[in-house]
């Protein structure tokens, strides 16, 4: 009936449908989520194209963890006692679970072979020293060979570059596309490539050595000083006090070499990254620079034309390595990067980088970690990156907004500074840095993972932004696992173990969900339902105008009913649209009253909009409930009652 509906409706200039997040007048404990309004999702399907028609949505999978069934999960445990995930985890069902959220593309983070204490000494692997290596099984932002994948994650790690590709190759049978890191701002403190190809050199391998700095050398020496290990703080003690033959608080590098966070001291401090070293691209340690400076009407050029002006340049050394890592791994069939830290590394390196990428493949994914809003105009017209992280202004206000802390208001703000840049900014509510949303320390004990919801709404549709999911945030994952390293209420990236709520949707590698709780399965499928609307959806190639919204917050007792009009500090509502698709989107944050609103469309909004009729009828996707637009004296009127974080999308 509702499709029926909605076939005919389309016709018309207008057609409201309603896609509600989440249902219930009163707050709902942590592991209970409503499931009433959720349960005729399957209709999203039926409604929307066959092939993706909006934007990207990449997953991010912590590769050793995914596939990993062990729930052993002892602090520091080995691999033996706490388990690992395989490249062969990710079956056809895997991937095709993984596909229902929406995802073009998966970003299998933790692949370049990274320092692990684990002995591989019988594949012709060093064994890593734990002194300078954070958790039982490493840091993947200290990459040790980047002509290899870590072993860990191979079932035969004497084929584990050909796994990988086994990985990439269905993948790409199942209709998405791989990215993988590349940290090119520092390298593990022991890099040696076993895997480089004839006439590759290590990092390092030719440096100067009895200076600071040159041009070609890879890294920035502290002459005539050793390393020394950090002073270990707060009773820390590598692998949690457990005994290691390489254990001694002793690393042998001679001379020191700067630490990846810049640090210029033999002895770096224990919140230093010091576990790494800082790559040379050509930057003095006076800041000056010592290579070619790109004149500024670059910023308005393309890649080919960028990728033209460097063909007759001489470039530091490291500028050549990272390209030749780089084009290594596009011809094993990899879509794309995701670059740590950009933003130290200076912007040529990666006008140079990324406009080799391009013309060997326009298509290539560039995704960048960078967090200064000075820098991303640089970074996107200069650097020629496709995508930046929006953490500074639009992560950290919606992080505000779900904590209470911030008007939801401050959104408009910040998408209309970014309206030149928006379509590369990604949004994102988790990853491996972020503290998952149902942590105690996030969204506490009274919101839990259905605090993500409305804003999982806001994030994934307010613009032409691609979102990123963190694998298990669509289970409400808590993070709250002490595997070893590092804090809970970030699921570890620096030890083995298992996730609870991912595991319980794994189903012991039936990937079916069979092990979810009601709630669990319910948060699920509004996952899958709303980043299919982000994924498929034509109006999410299109504009956005902020909509008036006014709130009427309904406070309920045993003899009486109460209405109070208040600001709608914790509401929000916007448009997408394009001349054929309109999309009106509301969103409510609070956590404890039901809220009455009344959304305006003005006369302006109602013309762009091509919106001219006296009224108009719409269905709920889910609960099939109508809902009504009026027009009188050129205003837009609907009103519509949303329970505590609730949201809808309205389709114009």
């Amino acid at each position: 009936m509702i499709e029926t509906k909605l076939a005919k409706w389309n016709h018309s200039i207008l057609s409201i449908v309603i896609f509600a997040a989440a249902t219930g007048c009163s707050p709902t404990p942590k592991d209970t989520l409503p499931t009433s309004k959720l349960q005729a999702s399957n209709n999203i399907e039926q409604l929307l194209p066959t092939e993706p028609q909006g934007k990207p949505v990449v997953y991010q999978v912590f590769t050793r963890l995914f596939g990993n069934t062990n729930s052993n999960n002892h602090p520091w445990g080995t691999k033996e006692e706490n388990g690992v995930g395989k490249f062969s985890d990710f079956t056809d069902s895997a991937l095709q679970g993984i596909k229902q959220l929406g995802v073009t593309h998966i970003w299998y983070t933790g692949v370049p072979h990274h320092d692990v204490i684990t002995d591989y000494t019988a594949y012709g692997i060093s064994n890593d020293d734990p002194d300078v290596v954070k958790g039982r099984a490493g840091s993947p932002y200290a990459v040790k060979d980047y002509y290899s994948v870590n072993p860990d994650l191979a079932d035969d790690p004497a084929n584990r570059l050909q796994e990988f590709e086994a990985l990439i190759s269905r993948t790409h049978k199942n209709g998405m596309q791989v990215i993988i890191d590349i940290v090119p701002n520092h390298v593990a403190r022991n890099y040696q490539s076993l895997a480089k190809p004839d006439g590759v050199s290590d990092f390092g391998e030719f440096d100067d050595t009895s200076v600071e700095y040159a041009k070609d050398n890879n890294f920035y020496y502290v002459v005539g000083e050793d390393f020394q290990v950090p002073v270990f703080l707060d009773s820390y003690s590598p692998l949690g006090g457990q005994a290691h033959p390489l254990k001694d608080g002793k690393f042998t590098e001679s001379p020191a070499k700067w630490t990846g966070n810049g640090s210029r001291k033999s002895q770096p401090h224990f919140h230093d990254w010091y576990e790494t070293v800082k790559v040379n691209y050509g930057v003095k340690p006076d800041g000056s620079y010592d290579f070619p400076r790109l004149p500024k009407h670059y910023m308005q050029l393309g890649f080919e034309q960028h990728a033209q002006f460097w063909q007759d340049k001489e470039v530091p050394d490291s500028w050549r390595k990272f390209r030749d890592i780089t084009h290594y791994w596009l011809d094993k069939g990899v879509d794309g990067f995701r670059y740590d830290m950009a933003e130290m590394v200076p912007v040529e390196f990666w006008s140079y980088l990324n406009s080799s990428l391009k013309m060997k493949n326009p298509h290539t994914f560039l995704l960048a970690e960078v967090y200064n809003p000075d820098l991303y105009r640089q970074y996107i017209q200069f650097g020629k990156m496709d995508y930046l992280y929006d953490k500074v202004e639009f992560y950290d206000s919606l992080k505000a907004i779900m904590q209470g802390k911030e008007q939801a208001g401050v959104l408009h703000q910040i998408q209309a500074g970014h309206q030149d840049i928006e379509q590369h900014m990604l949004h994102f509510l988790e990853n491996h840095d972020e503290q998952r949303i149902a942590s105690d320390e996030f969204a506490g004990l009274v919101g839990g993972a259905q605090m993500g919801m409305p804003a999982l709404v806001v994030s994934a549709l307010i613009s032409r932004s691609p979102t990123l999911l963190y694998f298990g945030q669509e289970v409400g994952e808590d993070g709250s696992e002490d595997l070893g390293f590092g804090d809970p209420s970030r699921t570890s990236i620096f030890d083995y173990g298992g996730v609870p709520a991912h595991q319980r949707w794994m189903n012991n590698g039936k990937f079916d969900g069979g092990m979810l709780s009601v709630s669990e399965k319910a948060l699920r499928n509004f996952y899958a339902n709303l980043m299919k609307i982000s994924a498929f959806h034509p109006a999410m190639l299109g504009d956005y105008m902020p909509a008036v919204v006014n709130a009427d917050y309904v406070t309920k007792s045993d003899t009486q009913q109460t209405h109070v009009l208040v600001a709608t500090d914790k509401v929000i509502a916007f448009i997408r649209y394009t001349e054929q698709q309109r999309l009106l989107v509301i969103s409510h944050f609070g956590q404890h009253q039901s809220v009455d609103l009344a959304v305006t469309l003005n006369a302006q909004q109602l013309n762009k909009l091509k919106l001219s009729q006296n009224s108009y009828q719409g269905v709920d996707l889910l609960t099939g409930d109508q809902h009504f637009l009026s027009i009188e004296d050129s205003l837009g009127l609907l009103e519509l009652r949303l329970a505590p974080m609730q949201s809808v999308v309205i389709q114009l």
